[in-house]
């Protein structure tokens, strides 16, 4: 079973990035069998990374600390910004670099332009910290998008949802196996073998 982890950046109530996220999770659990949950940074205050002071302590850092460990799979959503990912998004990418090796993220971003440049910025990180991007985001542009009561009106994005909750489950899964794999096993030609 593969697990899944999205992880919401908007700081915004009603969001229409989380309310994506969270139908590519639904999708992910009751069609694909995948395990979700949700870490919604509006929900969930963490400290300002800071590498010269102690988080240990901290109850919500630790918890959000032992969902990242255990998926496989990552939903990265995220607000337009001035063409940047939230503050709240980039400070959580700060905290963690080795659990995110071998694993699959995909992105949604709510943007008036396409968002691609937020996209950009949030697969950065995950590059540096030998994560897998999904070759495709998924720009929302709330009204465009959504009707009044917070239903999808627009069937393309629909099917995009659809798509990138199937390909989170079944790319993650594949790609976290072969890492483990590769962790165990005896070819030195893996990037994998930095991280056992």
């Amino acid at each position: 079973m593969t697990n899944i982890l999205g992880i919401a950046g908007s700081l915004r109530l009603n969001s229409y990035s989380t309310r994506a996220l969270k139908l590519v999770l639904e999708r992910a659990a009751t069609k694909y069998s995948s395990e979700t949950n949700l870490i919604d940074l509006r929900e969930m205050e963490i400290p300002i990374y800071n590498p010269n002071i102690s988080s240990e302590n901290d109850k919500i850092l630790a918890y959000v600390t032992r969902e990242v460990i255990k998926a496989d799979s990552y939903v990265l959503a995220s607000p337009d910004y001035h063409g940047s990912m939230s503050g709240a998004m980039k400070n959580l990418l700060d905290y963690f670099w080795k659990e995110f090796a071998g694993k699959t993220f995909g992105y949604i971003v709510a943007s008036h332009e396409k968002g691609l440049t937020v996209m950009d910025q949030m697969r950065t990180p995950v590059r540096q910290c030998y994560g897998w991007s999904m070759p495709y985001g998924i720009s929302i542009h709330g009204d465009h998008d959504f009707d009044e009561s917070g239903h999808i009106k627009n069937n393309s994005l629909s099917s995009r949802l659809e798509m990138l909750a199937r390909d989170l489950t079944v790319y993650g899964k594949l790609l976290r196996d072969q890492f483990i794999t590769d962790i165990n096993g005896n070819d030195q030609f893996t990037f994998a073998r930095r991280f056992n």
